[in-house]
């Protein structure tokens, strides 16, 4: 973990709400993993005063020279709406790579992802991080959710690693028109995967959690949620455990993935 101010490298707008920011950091970023995430604020500014944090969406790399780190947003609120308005060489805070990762056990061949949203930022930068040989060897499928066609982000760059994409939407503008969970569900009682990983909001994923209970499919999530240090200071980002229901887990510390069997949601 370090703290270091980043400069903005590119602001690109990815839909009317959503954008991606590329920053130049230092290279103690090269050893972040996919679920991993920064805590990002604004030097000298009393607002927005608290750090937010950002899933790590890529590594950026340009013939083999690091250059820095993306990540993907929405804009929300007053944080997401000042992200947006930065420019080439304006400045960031950054404290990171915080937190733990998504983790492929040796035997996996069958993988589905289930995303919605910016939920899809860490599932990016877990498809591309794979070697090459691990991801022909994988039968891998995403599962996108989104209230419309513009929040079905980043299908091409999926599709350009070999992930088959199956995308839903509340208002039937692309895909079926239903929650994300009905495909997954259809899909893993057909084709039973290995490993399930999602991330998203949380009632997407308490879904997640219930199908593959049923199904005893093994499963990790990234939980999304607001936090005000990254460092399990505030406490103000609980969860509570599914082992022992009297102790809570944090989302900063303990997460932000986790396995099927450590959360209640």
């Amino acid at each position: 973990m370090m703290q270091t101010v980043a400069t903005v490298l590119h602001n690109t707008p990815l839909a009317a709400s959503y954008g991606r920011i590329g920053l130049a950091c230092g290279d103690d970023f090269t050893q972040a993993k996919p679920g991993q995430f920064v805590m990002l604020g604004f030097p000298e500014a009393l607002h927005p005063l608290i750090r937010r944090p950002f899933s790590i969406h890529r590594q950026l790399w340009t013939e083999g020279a690091w250059r820095g780190i993306e990540l993907l947003y929405k804009m929300v609120g007053p944080a997401t709406r000042r992200l947006s308005r930065l420019t080439v060489g304006d400045s960031v805070n950054l404290l990171g790579p915080l937190g733990s990762a998504f983790v492929l056990p040796a035997g996996v061949r069958r993988l589905y992802l289930a995303a919605g949203g910016v939920g899809v930022a860490p599932l990016l930068f877990f498809a591309a991080h794979l070697d090459p040989p691990q991801r022909q060897a994988l039968e891998c499928r995403l599962f996108l959710g989104g209230r419309s066609r513009e929040d079905l982000l980043c299908v091409e760059d999926f599709e350009h690693l070999g992930v088959t994409v199956v995308p839903t939407t509340d208002d039937g503008s692309c895909g079926d028109q239903c929650r994300v969970t009905i495909p997954l569900e259809d899909a893993i009682r057909l084709a039973p995967p290995d490993l399930v990983m999602a991330c998203g909001p949380r009632e997407m994923l308490a879904c997640v959690l219930d199908i593959v209970r049923q199904y005893g499919i093994a499963c990790q999530v990234s939980i999304e949620t607001m936090m005000a240090c990254g460092m399990g200071a505030c406490l103000g980002c609980a969860v509570a455990g599914r082992k022992d229901e009297t102790r809570f887990l944090h989302a900063c510390l303990d997460g932000p993935v986790f396995a099927a069997d450590e959360v209640l949601l």
